[in-house]
């Protein structure tokens, strides 16, 4: 692997965890020079790294001016919420009828997990958690195409909690509560209780109205 390969790569990783944990906001115009100095490397594998963002619709390049990063479009937020719904809603009414004491157990320790990085005011590594603890029940439906499904949006479910969490409109204690809530409707096989529980959780995070739910 050559040293500029490697160098775009690395630039390539750090810009995008920048997007996804909101580091780098919607609509921030930020320049080759700007990341090529915050890395310590040369602007050509940085501009590599922006011509790969563009491609997969991170950022718009403007010559001469800089690099937009493109902000979440509403269309799209909803989309991705109703995807998640429906995955995650099918997941459980699946996992309900199985013996799922390892589930509950993981649950469980996600929940922990989240009240320890908020209890330390780790929002980056609480988005991160707050993604894992829903793909945690998915996964546990056994349906590898449902959970290859799911994991395809996992970039921009990301993106979204970091949002809500830097926008204030996240509030990682009521998170924690719904989450309880969620975790307490699958132990006791209540899916439909948990389908609903999942609409008020996501519209409520995410400042959306999820129309014909």
């Amino acid at each position: 692997m050559s040293k500029t390969y490697s160098s775009a790569e690395l630039a390539y990783r750090e810009v995008k965890e920048r997007i996804l944990n909101g580091a780098l906001p919607g609509g921030e115009l930020i320049s080759e020079g700007e990341i090529a100095t915050d890395l310590g490397m040369s602007r050509t594998p940085v501009r590599e790294a922006f011509l790969r963002l563009e491609v997969e619709g991170w950022m718009r390049l403007y010559p001469k001016r800089g690099a937009l990063v493109v902000p979440i479009p509403p269309a799209e937020a909803e989309h991705v919420v109703h995807a998640r719904y429906v995955v995650e809603a099918g997941a459980v009414r699946a996992v309900v009828t199985q013996e799922r004491s390892a589930l509950i157990a993981g649950l469980h320790a996600s929940l922990d997990r989240q009240r320890e990085l908020a209890a330390a005011a780790d929002f980056e590594r609480f988005a991160v958690a707050d993604t894992d603890f829903h793909r945690t029940y998915v996964v546990a439906a056994g349906n590898p195409l449902l959970t290859g499904f799911y994991d395809s949006l996992r970039e921009r479910q990301r993106r979204m909690n970091s949002a809500a969490l830097h926008r204030g409109s996240a509030d990682t204690a009521r998170i924690i509560e719904q989450h309880t809530r969620l975790a307490h409707l699958i132990e006791t096989g209540d899916a439909a209780g948990f389908a609903t529980a999942l609409v008020d959780h996501m519209s409520g995070v995410h400042q959306l109205e999820m129309r014909g739910l």
